[in-house]
């Protein structure tokens, strides 16, 4: 069974083959192809109309299907790795462990936001940013430079009080745990994190960004979470709503994964603490 730990717990060697797998995707044009998917979908998610992976109910349970799929093709390349998760409640500063040199590098610098250390540097010449919003090909970064601060924990404790999932009108505007955890209301946990990186991390390519993974790997922690301390809430709507993914519809772009089929974790991994 795959165990999904805190970076902050990884040693030199899984964080070597962490990073090596990751690269090994990138090399043979894999990895870019999830950048696609997820700019497609961030490009055609709005609050009106049909949404899928952003602004809906089934933000958490496509992204949990998404993190998968990411999952299976980096232990293709090598069975022993597992996504790590970044705890941004507890990290919280840009010299946190998990922008060292030896893992994703830092952030960028002032004049154009290029990381220039870690094995995503451009001056490592693995990783080249091919599916992008403008023309720079290089990993941008700006660590807190939005002036925002990450998500407290205080602030995480109270989204994960709430006990509704969601509710009408089912996008940006709901109330409900979904979308405070997705940052469109209250305190704004999930999208903060994205903006307070910066760089690719803000735009719909930012699974450019490896840190990507490990934030939605901690998204996806505090889903779980959240469903066992409500466990009598279950994922809303449950059937005949338009425009969103019902409990029981497919969610593109798979043809076999409902949000019914994602609701459990512990089908496919856990994680090294509750």
């Amino acid at each position: 069974m795959t165990v999904r730990k805190n970076q902050a717990s990884l040693s030199a060697d899984e964080k070597r083959r962490f990073v090596a797998a990751v690269l090994e995707l990138k090399r043979t044009g894999r990895y870019d192809a999830f950048v696609t998917t997820h700019n497609a979908f961030i490009m055609s998610d709005t609050d009106n109309g049909a949404r899928t992976g952003h602004r809906s109910p089934s933000f958490l349970p496509w992204h949990r299907r998404y993190l998968l799929e990411f999952e299976r093709a980096l232990q293709s390349v090598d069975a022993s790795v597992a996504l790590p998760y970044w705890d941004w409640s507890t990290d919280r500063s840009p010299r946190a462990s998990l922008w060292a040199p030896d893992f994703l590098g830092g952030t960028g610098r002032s004049r154009d936001g290029q990381v220039t250390d870690g094995p995503f540097a451009a001056s490592a010449g693995n990783w080249p940013v091919t599916v992008r919003v403008d023309g720079r090909t290089f990993l941008r970064r700006s660590l807190g430079g939005s002036g925002r601060e990450l998500p407290t924990r205080a602030e995480v404790d109270s989204v994960l009080a709430m006990a509704t999932y969601d509710m009408p009108p089912w996008n940006s505007a709901s109330d409900g745990f979904r979308n405070h955890l997705e940052g469109w209301r209250g305190v704004n946990l999930h999208n903060r994190v994205h903006v307070w990186v910066g760089g690719q991390m803000a735009t719909g390519v930012s699974p450019n960004d490896p840190v990507f993974w490990l934030h939605h790997a901690y998204v996806d922690k505090l889903w779980a979470r959240w469903q066992r301390l409500h466990p009598g809430s279950a994922y809303l709507p449950a059937a005949g709503t338009p425009d969103v993914v019902d409990l029981g519809e497919t969610m593109r772009p798979w043809n076999d994964s409902r949000p019914a089929d994602l609701l459990d974790h512990r089908a496919h991994y856990t994680f090294d603490t509750d």
